[in-house]
């Protein structure tokens, strides 16, 4: 009874483990799903750089992997190759040998036959008509018959000799089809090694491309956050973005193995958790239009870095060059001036303790000035590649999105 009940509790147990391990793989799937449509929405070339690096990623390891087995294969038969090499030298020595006898053979054959011919024609020819002639006669038949046995057993090592050259020459054959199997594949591998090295060039030429505009987009969130912090308007944590700086800092330094398969890295905590705030004031305009979005307000973990970042904006692209960019409601200017990484900069508060901000602008409005009223609508400046767009309410961020009609 207490071995079934055991048994039982053994396979419950077991049961329950599967159970959960199914579980794990579902969330997994699920959050590795999330990650590359959020990811993706978030901006497309940065997404597009993301994919061509992990699908090089993956090319490589291909490459890597077929090395491997080549390399594997090649060294298998590298001792049955040099056996083959040293066994097809001297089968072209002995059938060289072999061939210079057969044609030694062929020539005292040839003799032999012509000799045999010779007496032939000279018994027809004479008649025995005295002792000696009888003699003569006995002699030339007796050379005759000579003749023809030694034609016969010349003919016979002919025969032979050819038979054993023939097989020398499969064998001949054999071992150069096996060789140039080999040298083919060594060939193969020295090509699949160049293609490999040129590849690995190309991939850290991309992770070169995509580190430095990775840090570009952290560069300008970080100026937009000391930006606001210095505005006392979203208040900065000095320790936390330490805390950030040197994880990103370790992300960067880290040397990824061309060896490792590409995956979705376990996402880190370098970035400044952002308390967010649902909006709850009327709709209103947005600051360009027509535009399109190319990064979306909220947490993407980047592909290749492993970096979690909190984007507490988002990035509208306009359709054309020099677009007016427009304030979406009645405010104050508390901030307008150029900086070098977000070009210029202007931050409009309105009641309430909301802020909005606008960055990255091609150029401010002449007329826009800290402390200067502006209406909803007013044009405080123009864009031509991309707006970045923040909101913010007493220490809170808002997805910007809500806020339009």
């Amino acid at each position: 009874m207490i071995k079934t009940l055991l048994v039982l509790f053994l396979v419950i147990l077991s049961l329950h483990a599967k159970d959960n391990i199914d579980k794990k793989i579902n969330t997994t799937s699920k959050k590795i799903k999330t990650f590359s449509k959020t990811y993706s929405s978030v901006n497309k070339k940065m997404a597009d750089n993301a994919k061509a690096i992990l699908e090089q990623k993956n090319e490589i390891y291909k490459q890597q992997k077929f090395l491997k087995e080549l390399t594997k294969q090649l060294k298998s038969k590298e001792v049955s190759y040099q056996n083959d090499t040293k066994e097809l030298l001297k089968l072209k020595k002995e059938q060289e040998v072999l061939q210079n006898a057969q044609d030694k053979i062929e020539d005292e054959l040839i003799f032999t036959i012509a000799k045999s011919v010779s007496l032939t024609l000279i018994l027809e020819e004479n008649e025995a008509s005295s002792e000696v002639a009888l003699i003569e006669m006995e002699v030339l038949k007796s050379m005759l018959r000579s003749a023809k046995e030694k034609a016969k057993q010349l003919n016979e090592r002919f025969y032979e000799n050819s038979k054993i050259i023939a097989s020398k020459k499969n064998e001949v054959n054999r071992l150069e089809t096996e060789i140039e199997k080999i040298d083919a594949k060594q060939k193969q591998l020295i090509q699949v090694h160049k293609k490999n090295k040129e590849s690995l060039v190309r991939l850290e030429e991309s992770k070169a491309t995509y580190k430095k505009e990775l840090k570009t987009i952290i560069k300008k969130q970080d100026t937009l956050k000391k930006t606001l912090s210095q505005l006392q308007i979203v208040k900065l944590d000095a320790i936390k973005k330490a805390k950030e700086d040197e994880e990103r800092r370790r992300a960067f330094a880290a040397k990824q193995s061309s060896k490792d398969l590409p995956k979705v890295k376990k996402p880190g905590s370098s970035y400044q958790k952002v308390k967010t705030k649902r909006y709850r004031g009327p709709k209103t305009i947005t600051p360009i239009y027509p535009y399109k979005i190319t990064k979306k307000y909220g947490t993407y973990t980047d592909p290749i870095y492993g970096i979690k970042i909190f984007n507490e904006s988002i990035s509208m692209q306009p359709k054309a060059k020099n677009t007016k960019v427009k304030t979406v409601f009645n405010g104050k200017v508390i901030y307008a001036d150029k900086t070098a990484v977000l070009k210029n900069i202007v931050v409009v508060e309105h009641s309430d303790g909301l802020h909005t901000i606008y960055a990255n602008l091609s150029q401010i409005s002449p007329n826009v000035k800290k402390g200067k009223k502006i209406k909803k609508g007013y044009t405080i400046g123009r864009v031509n590649d991309e707006l970045i767009f923040e909101v913010t309410q007493k220490s809170f961020h808002i997805n910007p999105i809500r806020l339009f009609k």
